[in-house]
């Protein structure tokens, strides 16, 4: 869990440079020897992490952009006293702690994310998504199922007869009567295969890429899905309505008896002719009619629906209401019948407003399977692997035929655990690796008698070549790397920063009293006096309040009397406020007369009654008094210090032509 103090904190001294979108430039360098900017004591620290901080939020190749001389030495004072602290905290080995390795991976995790393959091809995946939101199309389909333990002869049967319906449907075969007597979706014997107007992410996804693919009224070559071979027809494609909000009225129908479903029908009509009277009350009449117990308390309140996202029959009569407060004829649905009110309607979202839910919906569905399936062969390509086919073949063998506890000594026996499975990059990664990266079990992998071998060494590849995915954007991703060399800084300048300077300032009250009295001229009041100042809400009880206070002085009690006079009966009359203050700083006093006990301010439109007491002469302030004041002082003395010490502890060196390089980059001319 990331300490909120401190993340607050990274997030003020590293700026907004989170992005990977951020521009950062380069700083024209020998690229095969690199001249570091300065040194800390034996540390080298190069121009384009000084640049990077400096780009933040600017551009210098805009004119405008550039910063003054002055300015371009402060910030680089200011870069050297932080990588001072960094060199410190180094020293002292907070680097080296637990809490560090732990809070430095969570934002390395987070930081990394937006730079992998993996997150590009999500976001492609992601605008593919919403775009074909965009549009709704309507489909009907024949599936053929294969059946239990297919072979592969019944698997090819089952083609043939997909691709013998398809066919007969381009030779003018009604295809919603092929669907009624050859479909194996249960749902054809009531639908016919229609399945109505559907959008992205509600079908499977070779499902949807044939439907959104295809024109009006052309059928599919048979596509393969989970359930088994589909033939599609599109019926139709429009730009996606978005959203409307209904509520509804239901009287549930028995469906098999005629006797029930005419009563049935005759008191939803009655129902019906009873909500087009202009006196009837639609929530009253639900609450007293509608069978559905969940909404029937609520108005018939239903959530905001889209087309594919109801039964067909309901979706049809909600979104062929026009206007809001339009109530449809009874709708019969497998439910019963009802009656629906239209409550609002609203477009599709933007991308902004959907990327999260759509996100989260293809991380559910098999598009996150396809994608890290592409992400894999991306690496792989990418980062030389090699497998060694046999040897893995070989392996998994032995894990199917011999038990879980015995298989480290079989492979033992067989001198093959110094064996190499792949490389990636040219290093080996051997089946002893295997086994630790098995006996660690930190990665969450579902398995089976039938696949643990493969599922297991999936995942290690996976692992093995995104870290390689990693190590080479900190090699070749300059951005990457100065971002987390930045964020590594800044969690160590915090544990410095809180160990030496702000824990220790709010914990030594002795070094608090201390620093209090060697600058005691720091805290100082000036003239003050002790007031009452009442801001007037209503003007109507300005008279009266003013009444009230023409003879009266100054008093500890004058509030009660105030209050119990005006408020209780007119809570809004005014505002009050009472105490000692510095007259001359106060946005109010300050325009009082100093010799009038009571008086009335009119300032920008708003009324004060003002009543001064005693005078009270400059003087120190008590400790207690500003001790808050005390400790911000304090905290930037030890500040002051701790960066004076380092100074002494570490040599800087500043290397005056990598200066003038940055310099002409960066400053106005």
């Amino acid at each position: 869990m990331i300490n909120i103090s401190r993340f607050l904190f990274l997030l003020l001294i590293l700026g907004f440079s989170c992005s990977p979108k951020s521009t950062v430039t380069q700083v024209e360098t020998q690229k095969d020897i690199p001249t570091p900017l300065l040194s800390i004591g034996d540390n080298g620290v190069f121009g384009d992490e000084f640049l990077h901080m400096l780009t933040k939020n600017r551009e210098f190749k805009n004119p405008e952009s550039k910063i003054s001389a002055e300015e371009f030495e402060e910030n680089l004072d200011l870069f050297i006293n932080y990588k001072l602290k960094v060199k410190e905290a180094e020293s002292l080995g907070l680097d080296k702690t637990e809490e560090f390795s732990r809070e430095f991976e969570v934002f390395k995790d987070d930081l990394t994310q937006p730079f992998l393959i993996k997150n590009s091809l999500q976001e492609g995946e992601l605008m593919k998504a919403y775009n074909r939101m965009k549009e709704v199309v309507k489909a009907s389909h024949i599936l053929l199922q294969f059946p239990p333990n297919a072979s592969q002869a019944d698997t090819i049967s089952v083609l043939r007869m997909a691709l013998k319906l398809k066919e007969e449907a381009e030779k003018g075969a009604d295809f919603n009567e092929l669907a009624f007597e050859h479909s194996d979706d249960p749902s054809a014997k009531d639908n016919k295969g229609n399945l109505g107007y559907f959008t992205a992410l509600q079908m499977v996804s070779s499902f949807e890429d044939a439907a959104y693919s295809m024109q009006v009224g052309q059928i599919s070559d048979p596509i393969l899905t989970n359930f088994g071979y589909h033939i599609i027809r599109l019926e139709d494609r429009q730009p996606n309505p978005g959203e409307v909000k209904v509520s509804h009225i239901l009287v549930r129908s028995q469906g098999n008896d005629p006797i029930s479903e005419e009563r049935i029908l005759r008191k939803v009509s009655e129902i019906y002719t009873e909500l087009q009277k202009p006196e009837s009350s639609w929530e009253e009449i639900c609450k007293l009619y509608s069978e559905d117990s969940g909404t029937k308390n609520t108005g018939g309140s239903l959530p905001w629906i889209g087309l594919g996202s109801v039964i067909p029959e309901f979706e049809r009569a909600a979104f062929s209401l026009q206007e809001e407060g339009e109530i449809s004829p009874p709708v019969k649905t497998p439910f019963g019948y009802h009656i629906i009110r239209l409550e609002g309607k609203k477009p599709l979202a933007s991308f902004e407003e959907m990327e999260s839910s759509i996100k989260s919906r293809i991380l559910r569905d098999s598009r996150s399977t396809l994608i890290q399936s592409q992400v894999v062969a991306i690496q792989k390509s990418k980062y030389g692997f090699v497998e060694n086919e046999i040897l893995v073949d070989s392996i998994d063998g032995l894990f199917t035929s011999t038990s879980r506890q015995e298989i480290a000594k079989t492979l033992e026996s067989k001198n093959l655990l110094d064996s190499v499975l792949f490389s990636i990059n040219q290093k080996p990664k051997t089946v002893k690796g295997l086994l630790d990266f098995i006996a660690e079990d930190r990665q969450a992998v579902r398995t089976n008698a039938q696949n643990y071998f493969k599922t297991w060494f999936g995942k290690y590849v996976e692992v093995n070549l995104q870290e390689a995915e990693i190590n080479d954007l900190m090699t070749n991703n300059e951005e990457y790397r100065l971002l987390i060399q930045e964020y590594r800084d800044g969690i160590l300048l915090f544990s410095l920063m809180n160990d030496q300077v702000w824990q220790k300032a709010i914990e030594d009250s002795l070094g608090q009293v201390n620093f209090y009295h060697e600058n005691l001229s720091k805290y100082q009041w000036n003239d003050r006096v002790q007031a009452l100042i009442l801001t007037m809400g209503k003007e109507e009880s300005i008279p009266s309040v003013r009444r009230f206070l023409a003879d009266k002085k100054y008093q500890a009690n004058l509030i009660d009397r105030l209050e119990n006079t005006f408020l209780i009966n007119n809570p809004l009359a005014f505002t009050v406020s009472e105490g000692i203050f510095e007259w001359q700083q106060h946005p109010i006093l300050k325009n009082a007369d100093m010799t009038k006990n009571f008086q009335e301010l009119r300032l920008e439109n708003i009324t004060y009654m003002v009543v001064l007491g005693e005078k009270v002469l400059p003087g120190p302030k008590k400790f207690e008094e500003t001790r808050g004041k005390v400790i911000q002082d304090y905290q930037e003395y030890l500040d002051k210090k701790l960066i004076s010490s380092l100074k002494e502890k570490y040599a800087v060196q500043i290397n005056e032509e990598e200066k003038q390089k940055i310099f002409e980059l960066a400053v106005e001319k």
